[in-house]
């Protein structure tokens, strides 16, 4: 009996373990490895994705932060050029008629310009309401007063109208020495926020700019809702709060798992020249949201291929699972390797895999918008620190750049380099003659004058600093660079600008010209120095001149220079 009962036992073992459970079994043994493989490698790549992501908002919040730092930057320096015509015109109604006459247009950040005089009132402004307000008990004012230098104000609710605003204010007098008005400027928050935009949008990311006392002063569109709310107030941020506002550092990162147990990495960054910080939180889960996705469905796709192996289709499964599989990790292995046109043809893969086909492709969409943005942002900041405001014309930064790109294709194409250094002729005389207004006005007339030159002669025309301009003219000889320089001297008379302190009574500007062909003996600040030096021999030759300055290479002078005047 016992043995019959052993009989049926074994009988029942060998059915479980039969041909089709052992073919099953192997099968899964093969197939699991791959498919775990598969899992390591999405992990691996959400790890690398969090990293990447990482990078490129720090990358982009630095950027936002120094457009913030250039728009408090014009601010400040518009209200230099108020004091100083306070300080200069030594009246209230001249003063005042200047400010409301000068609020710049191509500043949307700043609302209103005021001046306030010693005992806090605002005598004048560019709306008139604001006019008797009396600010004496501001903070930002008597600490204005206190240091002489400009001061950013905290989150503020402006008294006339209850909007929210930052006061920027600097006394007058850091020009006159003496105790006397302030200038200040209503900054448009909601136009700040608009700087920010680059960093909304985006999932699992919060940015804001906040005050030294932790108030949201702007933040992008999609949360805006948080102007004018305490950091403290907001979940995401509180955790960093004390160490972002409290820190002596510039710059400050950490990471740290928050309440709800996600893993957040938070950065901040100090605005130059007043105590506003950037600081930026990502939420690591949701940036890794769609490879989390693509994890999840690995495991469901482990599972299927386990029961279609279970149910005997071993060939199918090769076709129908392990080549999808590896045209997918050959497109995540693409992306990574950084190819981002990389896509995944849909129509090759079984329908299983389109949505994790969509979801890959939809991720190398947004890594291409996201640097096509990154760089944009990056070349609107070039050329944002490669323009000098007033003259219209490239400053000395774009000048340096372009000189160095014309150095080297004339070297490579073995073409003739030119340099003009003009010199506006006793420009310091003029400005005490006539004051900074009309000089800076003079300038302006010079570059829009240059610019129609250098335009006309396929010339590049730049402000190289104070009241001098430079104009560099690729492929061109000196006897033509001459005559280009005489069109430039008589332009420049034809102006007819008075300047009475002159001999000649109006504007005239003195011309230095060098002209080389490139080559290995020689470098771009050679033809700086010899038109330098020929603009020195103009200004001794009594001015409204233009003279030749050669550079010459030296045979048998590996770096010989020889100038010829």
């Amino acid at each position: 009996m016992a043995n019959v009962s052993f009989n049926r036992k074994r009988a029942k073992l060998k059915q479980v373990l039969g041909i089709r459970a052992r073919l099953a079994l192997l099968a899964v043994i093969l197939v699991a490895p791959l498919m775990l493989e598969r899992i390591r490698s999405l992990e691996d790549t959400r790890t690398k994705q969090i990293a990447q992501a990482t990078a490129e908002f720090t990358t982009v919040a630095r950027h936002s932060a120094d457009a913030q730092r250039e728009v408090i930057s014009s601010v400040e320096t518009i209200l230099k050029s108020e004091a100083f015509i306070r300080a200069s015109a030594g009246g209230v109604s001249k003063s005042c008629d200047v400010l409301r006459a000068s609020l710049p247009t191509s500043l949307p950040w700043i609302r209103t310009l005021l001046i306030a005089g010693q005992d806090g009132r605002i005598q004048c402004a560019t709306n008139n309401m604001y006019v008797g307000l009396d600010l004496s008990d501001r903070p930002y004012f008597q600490l204005a007063q206190e240091t002489g230098r400009f001061v950013l104000s905290d989150f503020i609710l402006s008294r006339p109208v209850q909007s929210p605003t930052v006061m920027a204010v600097y006394p007058v007098s850091a020009f006159s020495g003496v105790a006397d008005a302030v200038v200040l400027a209503t900054v448009n928050l909601d136009w700040m926020s608009k700087v920010m935009n680059n960093l909304g949008g985006r999932a699992g990311i919060t940015a804001v700019l906040v005050d030294s006392a932790g108030t949201v002063l702007a933040a992008p569109a999609d949360q805006h809702s948080a102007v004018g709310r305490p950091l403290d107030n907001m979940p995401l941020m509180s955790a960093i709060a004390d160490m972002a506002l409290r820190s002596d550092q510039d710059e400050g990162s950490l990471s740290f798992l928050a309440a709800d147990g996600s893993r957040r990495a938070v950065s901040y960054t100090r605005i130059a020249g007043t105590n506003a910080r950037l600081i930026a939180s990502i939420d690591e889960d949701k940036v890794s949201a769609a490879v989390s996705r693509d994890i999840r469905t690995a495991y469901l796709q482990l599972a299927f291929v386990v029961v279609f192996v279970l149910l005997g289709a071993l060939i199918a499964a090769e076709k129908l699972v392990i080549k999808p599989i590896e045209m997918l990790a050959d497109m995540a292995k693409r992306l990574g390797e950084g190819d981002l046109s990389a896509r995944a043809a849909r129509n090759r893969l079984p329908s299983e895999f389109v949505p994790l086909a969509r979801a890959f492709n939809a991720m190398a969409a947004q890594l291409s918008q996201r640097e096509r943005e990154l760089i944009a942002s990056n070349d609107r900041l070039t050329v944002m620190a490669s323009i000098d405001m007033l003259s219209g014309l490239a400053n000395r930064r774009g000048f340096q750049s372009r000189l160095d790109f014309e150095w080297m294709r004339a070297q490579q194409y073995g073409s003739e380099l030119a340099l003009l250094m003009i010199d506006v002729d006793h420009f310091k005389l003029f400005n005490d003659t006539y004051g900074h207004l009309e000089g800076d006005s003079c300038l302006t007339r010079l570059g829009e004058s240059l610019s129609g030159i250098a335009g006309d002669t396929m010339g590049f025309a730049a402000r190289y600093g104070g009241e001098e301009f430079c104009l560099l003219l690729p492929n061109t000889d000196v006897i033509r660079a001459v005559e280009i320089g005489e069109q430039v001297r008589a332009a420049v008379l034809k102006l007819c600008l008075p300047h009475i302190t002159s001999a000649h009574m109006v504007v005239t500007v003195s011309i230095g010209v060098a002209a080389t062909r490139p080559n290995e003996a020689l470098r771009p600040g050679d033809l700086i120095e010899a038109a330098d030096a020929a603009l020195y021999a103009a200004k001794h030759r009594g001015r409204n001149k233009v003279v030749e300055h050669g550079i010459l290479r030296i045979e048998g002078s590996p770096a010989g220079i020889a100038m010829a005047g």
